[in-house]
């Protein structure tokens, strides 16, 4: 049994080692906080300020009280970019990389989707039936895409080209275009993001114009 002169020595020499143990959860949390990863940044297609300068001809207008009929199908685009990350030239010929921490809030084909239908309804007064899952209402302008290239320089540049088709049913009659555009893209990722941004307003404008040429 110990004295008390004991249990004193005993719990001088246990308090620098409770100190010691302490002090080495104190350095491995912070160790443990500076080696975790940084968190990914989302980004969308939908419509942002940058679109403002597109020409007036595009601007939107407000809903008709007998709305356009559209249906905007699901955009195809190559298998390379049909991924979450954003995908940029990486300086070699050919070459490309992906960005970790810069991602799309939505797999691309549907960004792109979204983004088309949103600038279309608000061109042409239109309501879009494959996104609101309307059927049996006419006339129906069926809108077709496909991202025929897609890249970016960061920091530089970034360009798409773009065919479309709009059917006008049910007489089947076509039209078809294709919207090749290069803007410059300054300020890293946000300003990728502007141009693709702005690239699918003018897409978006010129299909317009293509539904208003078949409603003739």
């Amino acid at each position: 049994m110990m004295n008390r002169s004991q249990n004193r020595r005993f719990g001088a020499a246990a308090r620098p080692a409770a100190v010691s143990m302490l002090a080495a959860l104190a350095v491995l949390t912070f160790l443990t906080a500076g080696c975790a990863s940084p968190e990914p940044r989302y980004y969308t297609l939908a419509t942002g300020p940058e679109t403002a300068n597109i020409p007036a001809q595009t601007a939107a207008l407000a809903p008709a009280a007998n709305p356009v009929w559209i249906e905007v199908a699901p955009v195809r685009v190559p298998e390379r970019l049909n991924r979450q990350q954003l995908v940029v030239a990486d300086g070699t010929a050919g070459g490309v990389k992906l960005l970790d921490l810069s991602r799309w809030t939505s797999p691309l084909p549907d960004e792109l989707r979204d983004a088309l239908s949103q600038q279309l309804q608000a061109n042409l007064g239109a309501v879009d039936t494959y996104q609101q899952g309307l059927s049996g209402v006419e006339p129906v302008f069926r809108v077709t895409t496909e991202v025929v290239q897609l890249d970016a320089d960061l920091n530089q540049r970034a360009g798409a080209t773009i065919a479309w088709t709009v059917r006008r049913l049910p007489d089947g009659k076509v039209l078809t275009g294709r919207t090749q555009a290069e803007l410059p893209a300054p300020g890293q990722v946000d300003g990728m993001v502007s141009a693709y941004r702005q690239i699918v307003a003018t897409t978006a404008a010129d299909i317009a114009a293509g539904v208003r040429s078949l409603r003739r």
